[in-house]
């Protein structure tokens, strides 16, 4: 059996060393959470449709997807979703209704990981 290496995306290893070094000094576990999700392998990683987005957030509200964002459904409701990865048309419809961003720019603007909803 092959041992388990990780990710081997440069990008997404460092993103989870960062939010492993955040969580532990700031002592706050949605990044630790984060950091252990992002962790697992590709094929267990998790992937959410817009529809489901919709569907379990409010207006005004952070959704956090430890995965990739895929842009079947529709989104009626003003929120920010932040993601490891989107896909191209999934940024778009976000982009129309609320804003799309990267887990480290959700990280600059809400170290504490107030009002934020992890989907998937």
């Amino acid at each position: 059996m092959a041992k388990r290496t990780g990710p081997t995306n440069i990008y997404l290893r460092n993103l989870i060393v960062e939010l492993k070094r955040f969580g532990n000094e700031k002592n706050i576990n949605l990044w630790k959470r984060l950091a252990e999700d992002l962790n697992r392998s590709t094929r267990e990683r998790r992937e959410v449709n817009l529809s489901r987005i919709n569907k379990y957030t409010k207006e005004g509200e952070i959704a956090l997807v430890p995965g990739k964002v895929l842009s079947m459904g529709e989104l009626n409701k003003k929120i920010t979703v932040a993601s490891w990865r989107f896909s191209k048309s999934a940024e778009e419809k976000i982009n129309r209704k609320g804003k799309a961003i990267t887990i480290q720019e959700l990280m600059r603007q809400n170290p504490e990981g107030k009002k934020v909803r992890i989907i998937g």
